[in-house]
């Protein structure tokens, strides 16, 4: 059974170069750099995307999205599967692989969500980046389960609360690695949006 899958990453970015570019550039675009997704490693919530299938849906994403200047990513994650307009504040660039790591540029937009975005840096809150997506998992015993070949990559939310492993954006626009997972509350939320 196909359920909407959620990674995290939260951002770390320095909060002199968002106060800069947004006095430089008020109404203008905010660029950040970092790890949109790793393949092949446990997250906390004991999920592992294999590197073949994150590589096929980068590629599909970057064909299908990112050339057309179609990446759109919201504000808040919501547990479905359309990227809803009104609450978009950011566009994926571009992304490439570094190893095991989905790296991308995610620039964040003048709409009313990317305004949110914006001021939240600017005042140092801490935020993320998750990737969603639907498909099924598998058991690999203890705990731990694997995305299986039909997972698809709807886009990357900008976030408040992890869902799974993480990573900021730290002065120099790079990720550390902090993981953090919630898979049972995810699940739950997911049935109980389609039981409404």
């Amino acid at each position: 059974m196909s359920q909407l899958l959620v990674e995290y990453f939260p951002l770390h970015y320095d909060q002199q170069q968002i106060l800069t570019e947004a006095a430089n550039n008020p109404n203008g675009t905010i660029k950040l750099k970092g790890i949109l997704q790793r393949a092949d490693a446990d997250n906390q919530n004991g999920r592992r995307y294999p590197k073949a299938i994150l590589a096929r849906e980068s590629a599909k994403y970057d064909t299908d999205f990112i050339k057309q200047r179609r990446a759109l990513g919201e504000l808040d994650h919501p547990e479905s599967t359309v990227v809803n307009l009104r609450n978009v504040s950011h566009n994926i660039t571009e992304v490439h692989w570094e190893g095991d790591d989905l790296v991308g540029t995610i620039e964040v937009l003048s709409t009313p969500s990317g305004n949110i975005v914006r001021e939240l840096m600017k005042n140092g809150i801490r935020l993320g980046v998750s990737s969603r997506g639907v498909g099924s998992i598998r058991s690999l015993g203890e705990g731990k389960v694997e995305v299986e070949d039909d997972f698809n990559l709807i886009c990357f939310d900008i976030v408040s609360n992890p869902s799974t492993h993480g990573a900021f954006l730290n002065e120099n626009a790079q990720i550390k690695i902090n993981p953090n997972a919630n898979l049972e509350n995810l699940i739950r939320d997911f049935l109980a949006e389609i039981d409404t």
